[in-house]
């Protein structure tokens, strides 16, 4: 009997992802891991923008904490939901592309996801840090306004500048000392 979860090709878990994951930090894993095994269980051909932040919004309080808990969080978790079962349909048949390079199949990152992941990075590298964190994340992932994470954000009545301005708070709270509270 075959296994109920497909096993990773080469293409998810490969040379050229373990690059693009590299600069994640620690508590980023179980993102990662928690968007794969999301696009795999859905069918999806890609790990896009929309699952990374169902899955970052699972894992990170720090992250929740952006969305005010309530009534917002839960919309959105809400929609993310529905999408994972099968209301967002539309989109197994589509890539998540931003135009900039060419799709990538395979059960591999968007390229939208893929820049996002690399956006993080670069924003622990600004911040002074060796690995992206949540907000890091977050931050990157909406910063396509193209990305899905963006149109889910939009769906559930979040606006992603808002979104932006709270991480980098967060973010500038974490650094600055912000653990008194």
């Amino acid at each position: 009997m075959p296994p109920r979860i497909p096993q990773q090709s080469a293409a998810t878990s490969g040379p050229k992802h373990a690059g693009i994951e590299a600069g994640l930090g620690a508590e980023l894993a179980p993102v990662v891991s928690g968007a794969r095994r999301r696009a795999l269980r859905d069918g999806d051909r890609q790990i896009d923008t929309a699952h990374l932040l169902h899955s970052l919004l699972e894992c990170d309080p720090e992250v929740r904490a952006v969305f005010d808990g309530g009534p917002q969080l839960a919309r959105l978790l809400g929609y993310l939901v529905q999408r994972s079962i099968g209301y967002g349909l539309r989109w197994q048949s589509a890539d998540e592309n931003s135009g900039g390079g060419p799709a990538v199949t395979g059960g591999s990152w968007s390229p939208v996801a893929a820049d996002a992941l690399r956006g993080a990075y670069e924003r622990a590298v600004l911040r002074g840090d060796e690995r992206a964190r949540g907000l890091d994340l977050l931050a990157a992932l909406v910063a396509d306004p193209r990305s899905r994470a963006v149109e889910v954000l939009r769906r559930a009545g979040v606006e992603p500048p808002r979104v932006t301005g709270r991480a980098e708070r967060g973010r500038e709270e974490r650094v600055g000392g912000g653990d008194a509270g």
